[in-house]
């Protein structure tokens, strides 16, 4: 393994891995430290503390996919991977957790919860083949792994090179 690539392996995991640490601490304290219930599924439970944490937890997620959403039709696109499905995949988990949010919302309703019952099963079930179709399908179908060609047309399809043709 290069160099290179194994410091930007390390500049992509350690943050990601910092993230999942405090998500993981932060529902812990809630859960022994406050005694919330947050893994607790019951339709007549309107715990606020509950449904207040599950809120503010979707809408940080939806505002950063928003924020990605956003970049990709900025200036800072340059940023971004340039991959098609990348957007594909930053637009579908926007959708997702726009839609647990608004079932947060309604919470109140029996409606609430079993939207947001459904949707998180769904999002379980079908968040590997989703990450698999979107970013590994085209690594795995090549017999000789001659990658180079599938990124330069993924990047062609993006845009990245119509200033040239011109």
């Amino acid at each position: 393994m290069e160099p290179a690539i194994f410091v930007h392996l390390i500049w992509i995991a350690v943050p990601g891995t910092l993230l999942v640490g405090l998500d993981i601490f932060l529902k812990g304290i809630c859960v022994f430290a406050f005694g919330v219930p947050l893994f607790v599924e019951n339709n007549s439970d309107t715990n606020r503390t509950k449904w207040g944490f599950w809120t503010l937890h979707e809408l940080v997620l939806t505002a950063v996919y928003g924020v990605l959403l956003f970049m990709y039709h900025s200036n800072w696109r340059e940023r971004l991977p340039a991959r098609p499905a990348y957007h594909k995949y930053v637009t579908i988990m926007l959708a997702v957790n726009g839609l647990a949010l608004f079932a947060c919302a309604l919470t109140g309703s029996g409606f609430g919860f079993w939207l947001y019952d459904t949707i998180c099963i769904c999002y379980h079930a079908l968040y590997l083949p989703l990450i698999y179709k979107t970013f590994l399908a085209d690594f795995f179908e090549e017999e000789d792994l001659n990658l180079e060609n599938v990124y330069y047309s993924e990047m062609k399809d993006a845009g990245f090179f119509d200033e040239e043709w011109e």
